[in-house]
């Protein structure tokens, strides 16, 4: 995802802080390539902020959720069995625990996957028409079966939930409603019969069918108290966490604003024309961090008034409105990784998006320079890879192509060389290193576009 970093210098309990005048064509430059625009750059930067976060003084007290890291990602899809099968293969994950018929749980069949510290959950809802008790259990709190199975039939396979380890689940969603998130399940603590151990989850809006999910507590299971252990063998490829999460909705700003408003994330980094577009079409997007910033939430909205329909209203219009649209998976050795993966391709694996032309590989080296090896040039162009830096680190990075039928949701694999940094005494990456590949974003585009035009769509 190619964005610029800008890294905000506000203190540990402020978001997006009013700039200097001098400052603010830097940070959110919505210069579109499109002849029409919506708003104009200076007014949107304004009025983001102003909205926001009133006076700076406001700014400064705003509240913030105690936000940890990523818990997992939460699919709803048809078939969880067929589906968590296909990604664990396709990603080289584990099975870590289930919740279904077998466990007790006649609601819902959900299915946990596991490769580092990222955990993917596939639940599908079991049919409506049969018969339960009044107390079945349920995947997990606030799970409506009628729902997933309408929400199923809207989106497709598609990311209901972005689970968020944080301090207090229940403080977390109390401080979200006061500061105007849009509540869905109110806070539920589950207890481990075994241990007597709890994991309290609530969910609150984030865009279009999709909720942040709040966890915490000192539950050490598999997935949340309810799922049963699996025991599976270490089938890791790699993959280690969970980067970022990109949501695709119809109009920035609102999004924006709700978002920052419940969460007290601030701004990371902002697309601008020059790094989004195309002749034929292009995007606006933002970054949202947490205070840690080990949470990024990457949000872009549609440009109109261009040759083509941009990427991002076709995502709009397939996904039936906003949703997640991709997640950003990363590995410490992308090489073997991505190698993996394409053994995978076409045997029930994820497929990759069409690689840059030979000119792309013949100006790398002039582009990223010593740091990377010829040899490990040779392997960049033969895998496919993109590759781009900042002043800080190199960013190596593939998109595969829609998981499922619609041409929605898809993954991104990357790598992050460089910026390592002390942290209580053990060194730690910087968010963001190596920036989110504005040198490659051109050449990108132009294949998702290439790839649209082969749908029709």
């Amino acid at each position: 995802m190619p964005i610029r970093r800008h890294l905000l210098q506000c203190g540990l309990t402020s978001t997006v802080c009013p700039l200097s005048a001098g400052s603010l064509g830097n940070i959110f430059k919505l210069a579109l390539k499109a002849p029409t625009v919506p708003f104009s750059v200076e007014d949107a930067s304004l009025r983001l902020r102003h909205e926001t976060c009133g006076l700076q003084e406001l700014c400064a007290q705003q509240p913030h959720v105690d936000v940890h890291k990523f818990h997992h990602i939460e699919f709803y899809c048809a078939d969880a069995t067929n589906a968590s099968r296909r990604f664990a293969w396709g990603l080289g994950m584990a099975q870590i625990g289930k919740s279904d018929q077998s466990t007790g749980n006649h609601v819902s069949a959900s299915y946990v996957i596991q490769s580092g510290e990222v955990k993917l959950v596939f639940t599908a809802p079991y049919a409506l028409e049969t018969e339960k008790a009044p107390d079945a259990v349920s995947s997990i709190s606030g799970y409506d079966p009628e729902f997933a199975q309408k929400f199923v039939m809207k989106h497709g396979l598609a990311v209901r939930a972005v689970g968020i380890l944080v301090g207090d689940a229940k403080a977390a969603y109390e401080l979200s409603v006061q500061n105007g998130g849009v509540g869905v399940v109110e806070p539920q603590t589950l207890t481990d019969k075994e241990s007597g151990k709890t994991t309290t989850v609530s969910e609150v809006k984030l865009y279009g069918d999709v909720v942040i999910r709040w966890v915490s507590g000192d539950f050490e299971g598999p997935f949340v108290p309810g799922y049963e252990k699996c025991e599976c063998p270490d089938v890791s490829i790699g993959i280690q966490r969970l980067d970022h999460c990109v949501g695709n909705v119809p109009k920035l700003l609102e999004a924006v604003k709700y978002i920052t408003g419940f969460t007290g994330f601030h701004e990371f980094a902002e697309f601008t024309a020059e790094d989004v577009g195309t002749l034929d079409s292009g995007l606006n997007s933002m970054v949202l961090a947490s205070n840690n910033e080990m949470v990024l939430l990457p949000v872009n909205e549609p440009t109109f008034g261009t040759k083509r329909k941009s990427q991002i209203q076709t995502y709009l219009e397939q996904n039936v409105g906003a949703g997640l649209q991709h997640m950003a998976l990363k590995t410490d050795d992308i090489f073997h990784t991505l190698a993996e993966m394409q053994k995978r391709s076409h045997v029930g694996g994820f497929e990759f998006m069409p690689r840059p032309n030979k000119v792309y590989y013949e100006q790398m080296p002039k582009r990223i320079g010593d740091a990377l090896t010829q040899e490990q040039y040779k392997q960049i162009e033969q895998l496919g890879l993109l590759v781009d830096k900042d002043e800080q680190g190199i960013l190596l990075q593939i998109f595969t192509k829609p998981l499922g039928d619609r041409a929605t949701v898809f993954f991104e694999i990357i790598e992050r060389v460089g910026c390592m940094k002390d942290v209580a005494g053990r060194l730690e990456q910087a968010a963001g290193c190596g920036g989110f590949g504005k040198g490659n974003f051109s050449a990108l585009f132009k294949s998702i576009e290439d790839y649209e035009k082969s749908l029709n769509v």
